[in-house]
Order: C-alpha cells, then structure tokens, then sequence
C-alpha cells in the first residue's frame, strides 16, 4: 500500500510539472478574442414611437453603429482612391443640412446630387428626385426612397443590368439594401460592389472594427450594408422646439402657436399627411396635387401599378425642413414660403388627387398672409439645432 502510494504521489507531481510548464509556454500567447459587441440603447422619448424596424440578422450595436459612421463618412466607399472620384453616403446627406441636401451644397447647386461621372457620363448624371433626410427612418416601416420601393414586401434580388447578382444579401427589404444600392447606382455612387470591398479591406483600420462589430475581419458588401443601417437608424430627432414644447420643456411664441393650431386643423389641413405622430409624417404615399400629367416612370404607380398611386410619393418628414430646401421629389419650390404658396392657392386638381386633398378643386386652402406667416413660425418650430452639430452623427476624427 505504501509503495502504491509513493506511485500516485510521484505521477501527481509529474502533472503537476506539466501543467505549469504548459502554462508557462502560453502566458506570452495572447488570449484569444472574443466576441462580446454591446447592443445599443436607443433613447426613449415621450411620445416617440416604441416600435423600431430593425431586422433579427441586424441587431444594432455601439460597435456596429461605430464601424458604420466610419463607413457612412468614407469616400473610399466609391471603392476608388483618386481625390476626385470619392463619394460617400455624407457626400449628399450633411448632416448639417438635416442629413439632406440643401440648395447651399458645396458640390450640388441645385440640390440634385450627380454621380460620379464616367466615359458615357463625362460630366456624371443626375439623381431624378431630390434627396430625402435620414432622420428617424428607424420608426418607419412603410418603405424607403420617394416611391417606397425597399419594403420588406419587395421580392426583387439584384440588378442584372448594373452587374449585382440575384442573390439574398442584394435585396431591396430595408436599410441594409441602400448601401449597395447607392455604391452602383449610375446616378449616385456609380461604383461596383467587388472594388469597393476590396477598397476598404485594403485600409488598415477597418479589418479590426469589423471583427469588433461582426466577430471576424472579414469585409464583405453585406456587413458594410449591415454596418451603415445600424448608424443611420440611430439618427434620431426629438429636440426641437415643437418637441421640447410637447414635454413642456419650451414655450411657443403667440404666432408659433397660431401655426400649431392651424397645422392641426382641417384649415391648415397638414396634419392629414404630416401629422398624426411626433414624426410630423405619416410614411405614407400621396398624390399632392402639383399636377395634372404624369410621367414620371419613379412615382409610387412605377412600383406598385395602382392606378391609385399614380403621380404618388412619400410624404416625408418635416422636421429640420427649414434646411432641406428645394421642396418636392422634383424640387420645385426653392423656399418655405413657396411651398406655403402652393398650398394655399396653387393646387391642381386631377382624376388621381388623393381623398385628403380636400380642397384641391378650390386651387387650395386659402390663406391670408397672418396665416401664412404664423404657419411658417410653427414649421421653423421643426429645427433640431442639437442634431446637426452633435459629434455622435459627425464625421469621424479618423478620416480626417
């Protein structure tokens, strides 16, 4: 028994030896990483909406949303290197322009963004709508662009014609699609995908915040769609004034007030589609009475076929209009004043003016100039000042 003993004492201290030796031979091996982002926590607003489109495959987190400010800001997205030929998706949406573009654009004079030219476009080619803001697109869910052709109930895989394959990771379903979307539209970015991966798995700094936000280094067309969504959603804007006066934390002025009032009226008669929520819109599809002929092969008709939606767009927010002039999908109206204008006595009746244009057959709602003016106050109300200068949206240190 004691020889037995004196064995398992000497085999004990055998393994004993070994393992420290083992472990010795690793301490100046790193551990390896581990996969552990932190989900983001979105801000929770008085009256803002609790229900956000964010898909199960995306869920937002700091790293995410970091990666993807990188990416939102990086010309090299065109996938080209030239200083000339860099273009971005903050290329049109300045984020002191309420992520718009505006008439003051430095590169853009007419609020039109034009893509990066090419043989058959030397002087690039022109967007056919003006640009919409990306400001609290995570509370929509009724499709994005001025026709709200990416939806969750669109089919369509690809774009043959522009070289993307038919495959899952291309589709048009949510904020995910706009990022390939932009890289090869003509009129846009006017990339390929393939360059623009090679692009950025080239520049040292993104490997490692792809591994922070996905859990490996790998750059693929799918993550960097995945990594700019979960940015955008987070642009969200809820302290203006008309917000802050929501939760009592401002006062309106007497001809603020009388615009409030007159928005929410059936004499103002803007609520119907800028209203109904804090949004100041309802995500919902409109033939506004700007015409009577319609060929426009992009309204809302081009994608669903409903004779309904003929001559049709987005109603899109106005919160921050007062920086997102010209006015319109076409840009028609240069000022808020015009737009009032138009409003009050410039609307055109027509066989497809939506139902909620009442007073489209009488040219519109007829406005005295108190009217106009008081209802212009209320819409400067929709200013986020804090939005357009926060260093959370801005441009990276990084790229600089």
């Amino acid at each position: 028994m004691l020889v037995r003993g004196v064995k398992y004492l000497i085999l004990f201290t055998m393994l004993a030896f070994l393992a420290a030796f083992v472990n010795s031979c690793n301490e100046d091996e790193p551990e390896p990483n581990v996969y552990n982002p932190t989900p983001y926590e979105f801000p929770s607003v008085l009256g803002f909406p609790t229900k956000l489109n964010i898909p199960e495959d995306n869920p937002t987190t700091y790293e995410g949303v970091e990666l993807g400010r990188m990416l939102f800001y990086d010309g090299r997205l065109s996938g080209r290197t030239d200083p000339d030929s860099l273009m971005s998706c903050a290329t049109c949406h300045v984020q002191s322009f309420g992520f718009d573009t505006n008439l003051d654009h430095p590169r853009f004079s007419d609020g039109f963004p034009v893509g990066i030219p090419d043989d058959e476009a030397p002087n690039g080619r022109k967007t056919p709508h003006t640009v919409l803001p990306l400001v609290n697109l995570v509370y929509n869910d009724n499709g994005y662009f001025w026709n709200g052709i990416v939806h969750k109930s669109n089919m369509q895989l690809g774009n043959p014609d522009l070289g993307v394959p038919e495959e899952e990771e291309f589709n048009f379903k949510n904020l995910e699609s706009l990022a390939w979307l932009t890289i090869v539209a003509p009129n846009e970015i006017n990339g390929d995908i393939d360059k623009t991966v090679e692009t950025i798995s080239n520049v040292p700094v993104y490997p490692p915040l792809f591994e922070q936000a996905f859990g490996t280094p790998e750059v693929t067309s799918e993550r960097i769609g995945k990594a700019i969504a979960q940015f955008v959603r987070t642009i969200i804007s809820y302290r203006t004034k008309f917000h802050r006066y929501l939760r009592n934390e401002a006062e309106l002025s007497q001809s603020e007030l009388r615009g409030y009032n007159l928005f929410f009226s059936e004499d103002g008669d803007c609520f119907h589609c800028h209203g109904g929520s804090v949004l100041m819109t309802t995500n919902l599809f409109y033939n506004n009475a700007k015409d009577s002929i319609f060929t426009d092969p992009f309204d809302r008709f081009g994608y669903t076929g409903e004779n309904s939606d003929i001559g049709a767009y987005k109603a899109p927010s106005l919160i921050n209009v007062e920086l997102r002039a010209p006015y319109m999908h076409d840009g028609r109206f240069r000022s808020l004043d015009e737009v009032i204008d138009f409003y009050s006595e410039g609307l055109v009746n027509s066989e497809v003016v939506h139902p909620l244009m009442k007073q489209a057959s009488e040219g519109g709602i007829h406005l005295d100039d108190q009217q106009k003016a008081d209802l212009k106050a209320f819409l400067l109300t929709l200013t986020d000042p804090e939005l357009i200068s926060d260093p959370q949206f801005s441009r990276p240190s990084e790229l600089n």
